[in-house]
């Protein structure tokens, strides 16, 4: 049975995105905050202590350490960035060696993204209605129209933002959980390389910490192709089934403990779930219900079940980890893939809405961008500035005329963007999704130009490190840090190149002469503590909360 398409598009409609300025802004999306900073506190800085660790030869690569302990996850994605720190050393600084490989995953994603809507897009269930008298849109010129949707969309989501641009296992799950998606999406146009990357992307999601969502998206998979029309696809259920039979074994194998359920559904704990969805999903939360009304005589087609399925996966991993954004961060690809599938039957009035609203948001953000910078740089405005020195005591600006020319070429490139789309009335079915990635695009921009010597100030452990420093000195032979965690560990590894113990019992036995403490209330008094002399107090200059105690071997002298 035909069911009649909910799609109108004429051939006006799917001219093409220019590639040149795609480009562009794809790189204006992935280049910044590659260079020039420093890996940030928590996820980041964790998993590059690792990284560093292992391919600058201080930990074994089969059981790295850091401060004395292990991953708290498993060894793939590590491998990635310490690989890269080994390879390209000491040409480039290590925080970049390994940043580099997680850039190409995000580049990587974004392609497989505009590719598995465009191969879904050209599914027969998927294209528009044909004209009584032609004129309707080439299948080609619309399946390339709708992945173009799809790339902006994937683009201008909040969500992706900083955790796409961070060096940490996750980024590989992201990139799996594409590479699956590309792979069910072409399975009917690329049988070989589909099933290949099937047969990959389960077992990596599996082996990049995500056993539970490999599970699900490869039944899901199984049962979307199992139930297809088209007999290619069909005859790729049985790989998609083997796929998902390596990944429990390989889950069984290293034994992962990530199947607990942390989620409870108090007040609480939904009204976090619903913020996060909120932000984390802008703006593609408004285009996928969109598209589930209008093409919801389509839902089990593949073009519509596939994305629907792999998303729901992600979204149900983030509700049992209690609302965690990493495993949302699974869910993007295909939910830019839905949010593609709107465009062709967006109403006018909705597309002016997000337009107008993208402009004035981003203008209005970047405009608060350059009165902060320029508060940094001159001191005016009097308030900005001394709101900047209140935040982050001791910071001093630093000028760039590289990272001051990108900012103004960005700013002027918004601005172009924003005339050309409100002085024209494209029919591109893209038209819609220009503002919005472009001013994500600017918005990341100025940020990681303008404002990030403040932002590696406020989020690095390297001036922390240096406060430290002062008291311990670089020459410590060692540091027992018990109880510290993973972040400030790596960050004291790494800036300061002193051996930490952090193990629980470190302090127990140990000729180290430094002994740190994490202080939980910076407010009390130093405790005494036996053989040991209280030296001083530092806290990281941005976080009133994080501070730590120093103290020295009774018996041990500067």
């Amino acid at each position: 049975m035909n069911i009649p398409s909910p799609a109108l598009v004429t051939q006006r409609a799917v001219q093409r995105l220019p590639r040149l300025p795609l480009l562009l802004l794809c790189a204006a999306y992935l280049l910044p905050g590659l260079f020039g900073r420093d890996p940030w506190k928590n996820a980041d800085i964790t998993a590059f202590g690792y990284m560093a660790a292992m391919g600058e030869g201080r930990s074994s690569w089969l059981a790295p350490l850091v401060g004395q302990l292990p991953p708290e996850g498993v060894l793939l994605p590590h491998w990635l960035g310490a690989a890269f720190i080994a390879l390209l050393s000491p040409m480039v600084e290590p925080a970049l060696a390994a940043r580099l490989p997680f850039a190409l995953l995000l580049a990587l994603t974004l392609a497989l993204t505009w590719y598995s809507t465009f191969h879904l897009a050209r599914t027969e269930a998927a294209q528009p209605v044909a004209f009584a008298f032609g004129g309707e849109a080439n299948a080609v010129d619309y399946a390339r129209a709708v992945a173009d949707g799809a790339l902006l969309a994937l683009m201008a989501t909040l969500g992706l933002l900083q955790l796409g641009h961070e060096t940490t296992p996750e980024l590989a799950q992201l990139f799996a959980m594409a590479l699956l998606l590309w792979g069910l999406a072409a399975s009917a146009y690329r049988s070989a390389t589909a099933r290949l990357a099937v047969l990959a992307a389960l077992p990596l999601l599996s082996a990049c910490d995500a056993p539970n969502v490999a599970l699900a998206a490869g039944v899901i998979g199984t049962v979307v192709c199992a139930r297809s029309v088209d007999a290619p696809v069909r005859r790729f259920a049985p790989w998609t089934g083997a796929a998902t039979l390596a990944s429990l074994v390989l889950t069984l194998v290293l034994q992962h403990n990530h199947w607990r359920w942390y989620f409870t559904a108090d007040t609480a704990q939904l009204l976090q779930l619903g913020r996060l969805v909120s932000w984390f999903l802008w703006p593609v939360w408004l285009l996928v219900p969109w598209t589930l009304w209008r093409w919801r005589r389509h839902l089990l087609k593949r073009h519509i079940a596939l994305p629907l399925g792999l998303a729901l996966v992600a979204l149900g991993a983030s509700i049992a980890l209690g609302g965690s954004d990493r495993a949302l961060l699974l869910a993007l690809p295909a939910l830019a893939v839905l949010a593609g599938f709107a465009l062709p039957t967006l109403r006018r009035s909705a597309s002016a809405a997000i337009d107008w609203f993208s402009v004035f948001f981003f203008t209005a953000g970047a405009l608060v961008i350059w009165v902060v910078y320029a508060a940094m740089q001159t001191g005016t405005p009097a308030r900005t500035a001394a709101n900047i020195a209140r935040l982050a005591p001791g910071f001093t600006a630093e000028f760039s005329l590289v990272r001051l020319i990108a900012a103004i070429a960005g700013t002027l490139a918004w601005l172009a963007l924003v005339r050309w789309r409100t002085a024209r009335h494209p029919q591109a079915l893209w038209k819609s999704l220009v503002l919005p990635a472009g001013g994500v695009a600017l918005a990341w921009l100025l940020v990681m130009t303008l404002w990030l010597p403040a932002l590696d100030y406020a989020r690095s452990y390297r001036p922390w490190v240096q406060r430290i420093a002062r008291h311990v000195g670089r020459d410590a032979p060692c540091i027992v840090a018990p109880g510290m965690q993973r972040a400030a560990v790596a960050g004291m590894e790494y800036f300061g190149g002193w051996r930490v113990d952090a193990r629980p019992n470190a302090a127990e036995g140990t000729d180290c002469p430094v002994l740190l403490m994490a202080e939980n209330e910076p407010t009390r008094a130093a405790p005494n503590l036996p053989g040991w002399r209280f030296i001083a107090r530092e806290r990281r200059p941005t976080d009133r909360e994080e501070s730590v105690l120093i103290y020295r071997r009774a018996s041990a002298s500067r």
